[in-house]
């Protein structure tokens, strides 16, 4: 046999060596993990309500307002900005808002979308916004003026501020103090 077909052969026998070995072991099995689903402090309707009424921000003023075209009055706003982003509807007036069956919020827990009350005409509740977080509130204060934003710590809204409540549910909540 020739030097040529000796390498040939062996080179057969190697190969078809090679394919009757065992097959490599199989890769060790991960058992499938499920997803991280990390703790969030938000849900879609504080967002919604913050967004919203952030957004408003400029819009005139206008007693018993309560449209972004019309303008809007402190309730008129509030009703507004709940109905268009979380579906929820309100009382209309200030005094029905402050008397509505809803969690009372302790200043130092007030979170993204609480509702905050006002007596700025004498010792009733009066006027009312929207809590969006790190101290500061949207509403509509004035005939003349705008939506606006404001701090809590302001010293007009730090003497005159009474109440606060919850309207959205627990697992809506924005935490963003």
């Amino acid at each position: 046999m020739s030097y040529c077909a000796r390498f040939s052969l062996l080179l057969v026998i190697a190969l078809l060596g090679a394919c009757a070995s065992a097959p490599p072991p199989p890769a060790p099995r991960v058992a499938k993990q499920q997803p991280i689903i990390y703790p969030t402090d938000f849900a879609p309707a504080a967002d919604d309500v913050l967004f919203r009424a952030l957004g408003l921000v400029g819009t005139p003023y206008r007693w018993g307002g309560n449209t972004p075209d019309a303008g809007f009055d402190c309730s008129g706003l509030i009703g507004f900005v709940y109905r268009d982003a979380a579906h929820i509807a309100l009382p209309r007036t200030t005094r029905d808002l402050v008397g509505m069956r809803a969690p009372q919020v302790d200043k130092a827990s007030l979170q993204s979308g609480d509702l905050v009350f006002f007596a700025t005409e004498g010792s009733q509740v009066s006027h009312a916004g929207i809590y969006v977080g790190e101290g500061r509130f949207v509403h509509a204060p004035a005939t003349g003026g705008t939506v606006r934003l404001d701090y809590l710590n302001n010293p007009y809204w730090a003497r005159t501020y009474r109440d606060a409540k919850r309207v959205l549910q627990p697992e809506h909540i924005a935490r963003n103090p």
